[in-house]
């Protein structure tokens, strides 16, 4: 089978960063396995961390890729709710063989239905940043996702990314009034086009963005950019028993103290790779959120995040999309569909 592999962890701009290779077709699956013939995949910042200079090598070619979209070929005989034929998305297991492959097996439990209304390569878009939106935020924080944010008001940093352009929608939909913040216009644009009702700038402070919106304090925030540079804000900004979830990981020590302490805020964190990597008894859940994503979809009530799609899947195109996230100005998700 076609895949993008790497042996050795480089620079983006070395060619030699990811390379297309030709590896045997993966086995007949066991247990909960299904194997997916890929038509679709999509780029996440955890791709480019993965990929990201290192000194250790491979000593066989390594593939990544954490979202995909296709057609199930075969099952393992564990598996319920699943035929060959079915069309499914997915974000996958970080500890396994990844998506940038023609096929690849994967955990049923963590696997979707594909939305009906979408193409694979509209579907590939979705899941990683699906699932890390609606965990942390109907999850991990205390929210219901059908009315938890009634009367209440959300902050999404980094509202134009592809967990922020899906946690916009989820939020909305909850019932928040949600700010997201943006410094461009293209990305001011996005944002409410995916349904913020007010969007600030996140280069200034956040504060007397806000007054000015009326809003002394937000009930809940979600940081999907940088912990550290906006923890002290966030702390200030979040009305007292608030709640605020993270993704990445802080680059120094953060006080954990007050005002958070004081004001008896929430810390919640978001993982989506937690369920499969540690097998939890309730993994089966991350496949059960992606098919109530697909029926919202498909009944109209969200919409897709793709932006952009590079043809075909081949290793210049994906280390294309990876330069692009490198950058810090991609909008929504960058997929790459075709063999």
């Amino acid at each position: 089978m076609k895949a993008i592999a790497l042996t050795r962890y480089l620079p983006i701009d070395d060619p030699q960063s990811l390379v297309d290779v030709e590896l045997p077709d993966p086995p007949a699956p066991q247990g909960f396995d299904l194997r997916v013939r890929v038509e679709a995949v999509s780029v996440n910042p955890v791709d480019t961390k993965v990929r990201s200079p290192k000194p250790q090598v491979e000593a066989q070619p390594k593939v990544l890729g954490y979202d995909a979209a296709g057609v199930v070929e075969a099952i393992g005989d564990k598996v319920t709710g699943f035929k060959p034929g079915d069309r499914v998305y997915y974000a996958g297991d970080i500890t396994r063989t990844g998506s940038n492959a023609q096929l690849q097996l994967v955990d049923a439990r963590i696997v979707g239905h594909a939305p009906k209304t979408l193409d694979a390569a509209q579907a590939a878009a979705l899941p990683l940043t699906a699932l890390t939106a609606w965990e942390l935020l109907f999850q991990r924080m205390p929210y219901d996702s059908e009315n938890g944010g009634k009367g209440k008001t959300l902050l999404i940093i980094a509202g134009a990314g592809g967990v922020g352009s899906f946690a916009i929608q989820i939020a909305r939909r909850a019932g928040f009034t949600v700010i997201a913040t943006a410094s461009r216009a293209d990305t001011i644009a996005w944002c409410k086009e995916m349904g913020a009702h007010h969007v600030i700038d996140h280069r200034q402070p956040l504060g007397p963005q806000l007054a000015a919106l009326g809003f002394e304090h937000v009930d809940a925030a979600l940081n999907l950019y940088d912990t550290n540079r906006y923890w002290e804000q966030l702390g200030e900004l979040l009305a007292p028993q608030g709640h605020v979830g993270l993704v990445v990981e802080p680059k120094e020590p953060v006080r954990l103290g007050d005002p958070y302490k004081f004001k008896c805020i929430g810390i919640h964190w978001e993982m989506m790779f937690g369920r499969p990597r540690f097998q939890t008894p309730d993994m089966d859940e991350q496949g059960r959120i992606l098919d109530r994503v697909a029926q919202l979809i498909d009944d109209g009530q969200l919409r897709g995040t793709q932006r952009e799609t590079l043809s075909p899947i081949n290793a210049a195109n994906l280390r294309e999309a990876h330069r692009r996230l490198e950058s810090g100005t991609t909008i929504g998700k960058l997929v790459l569909a075709g063999w």
